[in-house]
C-alpha cells in the first residue's frame, strides 16, 4: 500500500496558505464543513482556531453569526433521506439560534426545509423548503435529462420544487410563497443536464433592506426578488449572465452580490466559476472576480461570497473547502483551506466542502463574546 495520501486537496495543503497584513480584513472567519457531525470554527488570521460550537446535528448545511452575537445554524435532521436520491446530500429539516456557549437559545423544524434560513428584521424565521409539484404542472417542467424524475410511493414520476415559509420561533408558520404559483414553468426551463427530480433547487434565501426576499434557483439559472406584500416577483436575472450561482446578497448600495458557479454556461464554452456585483436598478455587472488563470477558480456547486468592512470580498471556493479574500482589483489577500475531511453515505468520497464562510471584525467577536459573559482575548 502506498504511503502517499491519495486525496489531492490534503496532500497539496491545507490550513493557511497566504495573508497579506497590509491589505487584508482584520479579523475572525467563520465556517462549517459540511460534512461530519457539526462543529463549526471561527479562526483567526493566522489560521488558530479561536473558538468552535459543537452543534446537536449535522450540518443542513451552514451557520452565521447574528447582529446579537448567535450563531443561525440550519441542521440535518437524518429523517426521510431516502425521499429522492439528491435530499441526503442538502437536507437540512431544523434551524436553532444558539449563544456564543452552544446554548440552544431556540429551535423550530419542518420536514420540507432545505439548504438556507434566515432570521427576518421582525423576529421571525425564513425557510427554504420543497415539494411535490401538481402533477398538471409537473408535465409543463421543461428541460433536464428525460427519464429522471423522482420515484413516487405509485412508481410514478415526481417533480420537486421550492416554496418559502415564514415562521415564528415557537413553531407558527405566518406566511408562505409556492414558486409554481408565481412562475410559469414554460418561462423557466432547466438546464438540460440537471435531473429532473427537481425543478427549481433552490439554494439561498436572503432578506433585503426593503425587507423583499431574495432567492436564488441553481437548475434554472435565476436570482429572484419578491415582493413581500404581494407575493409577486419584482426582478429576476437569468441565464445567461447567470449559471447555477448561489448566494445572492443585497449589499448597503442596493446591489447584489453573487457566486456565479458557472455550471452549463450558455453564452461562455468554458466552465469557470466567478464572483459579480450586480446592479438591480440596471441588471449590469458593476464589478466580478475571476481567476487570472481562468480554470484555477471553479466550484460546480455550493459556494458564496461577502463584502468586508474595507471593501475587499470574501469568498467561499465550496467543493474545493477554499477560503480567500480579494480586493476589487483582485488581488489575493489571504488564503485559507478547510482541513477537515469527512466521508459520508451519498457523497464522493472524502471532502472538505464548506457551503458558506463569514468574516466578522474583532469588535464583533468582542460583541458576541460580551453576549454570553465570555471576556474578549
Amino acid at each position: 500500500m502506498t504511503m502517499v495520501d491519495q486525496q489531492k486537496i490534503r496532500r497539496s495543503r491545507t490550513g493557511l496558505m497566504a495573508h497579506d497584513p497590509a491589505l487584508a480584513q482584520p479579523g475572525y472567519t467563520l465556517f462549517a464543513p459540511m460534512h461530519g457531525e457539526g462543529t463549526v470554527y471561527l479562526i483567526d488570521m493566522a489560521g488558530g482556531v479561536a473558538h468552535s460550537w459543537k452543534m446537536p446535528h449535522r450540518p443542513g448545511l451552514y451557520g452565521h453569526l447574528l447582529g446579537n452575537g448567535h450563531m443561525l445554524y440550519g441542521g440535518k435532521i437524518m429523517d426521510d433521506l431516502h425521499r429522492f436520491e439528491a435530499w441526503v446530500r442538502f437536507k437540512a429539516g431544523a434551524v436553532l439560534e444558539v449563544d456564543w456557549n452552544g446554548r440552544i437559545v431556540w429551535e423550530v423544524r419542518h420536514p420540507d426545509h432545505h439548504h438556507d434560513a434566515r432570521k427576518l428584521k421582525n423576529g421571525n424565521v425564513l425557510l427554504l423548503c420543497l415539494r411535490p409539484l401538481p402533477p398538471d404542472i409537473a408535465r409543463r417542467v421543461q428541460g433536464g435529462l428525460p427519464g429522471t424524475e423522482a420515484t413516487g410511493p405509485d412508481g410514478g414520476g415526481i417533480i420537486y420544487a421550492d416554496y418559502l415559509i415564514e415562521m415564528t420561533t415557537s413553531g407558527k408558520i405566518v406566511w408562505e410563497w409556492r414558486s409554481w404559483e408565481h412562475m410559469e414553468p414554460e418561462a423557466y426551463p432547466m438546464t438540460p443536464q440537471d435531473h429532473r427530480a427537481e425543478w427549481t433547487h433552490g439554494n439561498t434565501v436572503a432578506e433585503t433592506a426593503e425587507g423583499n426576499i431574495l432567492v436564488s434557483f441553481r437548475n434554472i439559472s435565476t436570482v429572484i426578488m419578491i415582493e413581500r406584500a404581494t407575493g409577486n416577483i419584482i426582478w429576476q436575472l437569468g441565464s445567461p449572465p447567470l449559471a447555477q450561482q448561489h448566494d445572492p446578497r443585497p449589499l448597503p448600495n442596493g446591489n447584489i452580490l453573487i457566486f456565479d458557479n458557472g455550471t452549463h454556461r450558455r453564452d461562455h464554452p468554458a466552465t469557470f466559476s466567478r464572483v459579480i456585483e450586480v446592479d438591480p436598478r440596471t441588471s449590469e455587472i458593476v464589478w466580478q472576480f475571476t481567476d487570472p488563470s481562468l480554470f484555477e477558480f471553479f466550484s460546480p456547486y455550493i459556494s458564496g461570497a461577502q463584502r468586508l468592512a474595507n471593501g475587499n470580498t470574501l469568498i467561499c471556493e465550496g467543493i474545493h473547502g477554499r477560503i480567500f479574500e480579494v480586493t476589487g482589483a483582485g488581488e489575493v489577500v489571504w488564503e485559507y483551506v478547510n482541513p477537515h475531511f469527512c466521508a459520508e453515505p451519498g457523497r464522493n468520497g472524502l471532502s472538505n466542502a464548506v457551503f458558506r464562510a463569514f468574516r466578522y471584525t474583532p469588535d464583533e467577536i468582542a460583541a458576541a463574546r460580551k453576549t454570553s459573559g465570555s471576556i474578549p482575548p
